[in-house]
């Protein structure tokens, strides 16, 4: 039909060559049953096709509209890729089918069942979505029990005080279990093996000398906050986004602590505190230190911070409740990053990483806890004030906030300034 309308409207204007396309459209299109602007698209299109007109071809058109397809469902494929290979990171060769799953379950909404089973399957990880929808209405299988109930009793003893104490590792672990009685579950003692992969799905590591002191503990009996971040560190202005953790330094007097509260915006160390031990006041006073320094500078609204986001990792300290009811009381809302990832709240940990290398490792050795408080306070007074920092334009903090604040129109607020104690 398409043809023959372009064909008689061609034959129109051929036997009478005065007649314009829009007349010879509106002459035949409603002998045809067709719209004079659907009969004048095809028209000039064929214009086009035929090298009379300037313009896109239909074949150039579909040529494009297909190279965008290929290139949308590459970028996707790329995406999936990507999200797979940090979610597999422990999985070997061919991750375990309820790891796939799980990564299913978790990315399903973004690109769709089928699309990540293809790009799985064509590299290496074979699932099709009708497994992926037998996995979820299958019950569990005797394995899968087994591992819950085994997985549960490695934890409890891991923290046991009078057992692990939070530094056996899998072999150690293996041995107390043995000494415990603990079977599998077709009633043998439990396998190395199995511990060892429980443990490493748990997130739960031996103490090794000359390793990091394990400064989070997670209260397994607190209820714990969402994570909100989900490992994007980004704010788009001041006060949107702190993220908090503490640190050890060992010192000639015994190990001392270290809590900062950082901005993610600007990057802006507006909080911290040493301490001789760690208990819920050492994180609780860094808190406060950073609510009286944007209180200083006339950033709150009557003491609060309505809508800022307080990430950290699953501490106990942080989960406790006058920690939390503290945040309540500034306005914040609490976000509480998983156990055993390493990336949770990378970038307080990055800070913590700077801390080591540029005022430990540079002003060490530290004799006691009043010497590491002096240390810090001339370190974070640099880190603010003249440190330069990549990700925000190569400038000190202070400065990225001072100026962010001046091209801020109708602020009634002072721009933030030097705080004394920073």
């Amino acid at each position: 039909m398409r043809e023959r309308a372009k064909r008689m409207v061609r034959e129109a204007r051929q036997q009478e060559p005065g007649l314009s396309v829009n007349a010879a459209c509106k002459r035949i299109g409603p002998q045809l049953g067709i719209l004079p602007d659907t009969l004048r698209g095809w028209c000039k299109q064929a214009d086009i096709d035929d090298g009379l007109a300037p313009g896109t071809t239909t074949s150039d058109r579909d040529e494009l509209t297909r190279l965008r397809r290929e290139n949308a469902e590459l970028r996707r494929a790329n995406e999936i890729l990507k999200t797979a290979s940090a979610f597999f990171a422990f999985g070997g060769a061919r991750p375990p089918t309820a790891v796939i799953v799980d990564y299913l379950d978790a990315h399903r909404d973004r690109f769709g069942v089928e699309p990540i089973c293809a790009v799985l399957t064509q590299h290496g990880a074979t699932i099709a979505p009708s497994g992926y929808y037998a996995a979820k209405t299958r019950p569990p299988s005797r394995r899968a029990l087994s591992d819950a109930a085994l997985a549960e009793t490695i934890e409890a003893t891991f923290w046991d005080r009078t057992k692990g104490r939070g530094v056996y590792g899998a072999r150690k672990m293996w041995h107390q279990l043995r000494r415990d009685g603990v079977t599998g579950a077709a009633g043998s003692p439990v396998a190395r093996c199995t511990v060892e992969r429980l443990m490493r799905q748990l997130g739960l590591r031996g103490v090794r000398r000359g390793q990091p002191v394990l400064t989070t503990q997670p209260d397994r009996q607190a209820t714990r906050a969402p994570d909100l971040v989900d490992r994007n560190f980004t704010a788009a202005a001041p006060n949107r986004l702190w993220v908090v953790d503490l640190t050890y330094v060992p010192t000639w007097s015994g190990m001392v602590f270290t809590a900062f509260v950082s901005d993610v915006f600007s990057r802006r160390i507006v909080g911290w505190r040493c301490a001789a031990s760690m208990p819920t006041e050492l994180p609780l006073d860094a808190l406060e230190m950073a609510l009286w320094t944007r209180d200083s500078a006339g950033q709150t609204t009557d003491g609060r911070l309505d809508g800022l986001i307080h990430h950290s990792d699953a501490g106990s300290q942080y989960c406790a409740i006058r920690y939390g009811d503290r945040l309540a009381e500034a306005g914040a809302i609490a976000s509480i990053g998983s156990v055993g990832d390493s990336y949770d709240n990378a970038m307080a940990e990055s800070v913590i990483g700077l801390y080591k290398t540029e005022c430990i490792g540079r002003d060490g050795p530290i004799r006691s806890v009043d010497d590491l408080e002096l240390a810090t306070a001339s370190w974070v007074h640099w880190f603010n004030t003249h440190r330069l920092h990549s990700m925000i334009g190569n400038m000190p903090p202070v400065e990225y906030e001072q100026n962010y604040y001046a091209h801020q129109p109708d602020r009634d607020t002072p721009i933030s300034g030097e705080p004394s104690l920073h």
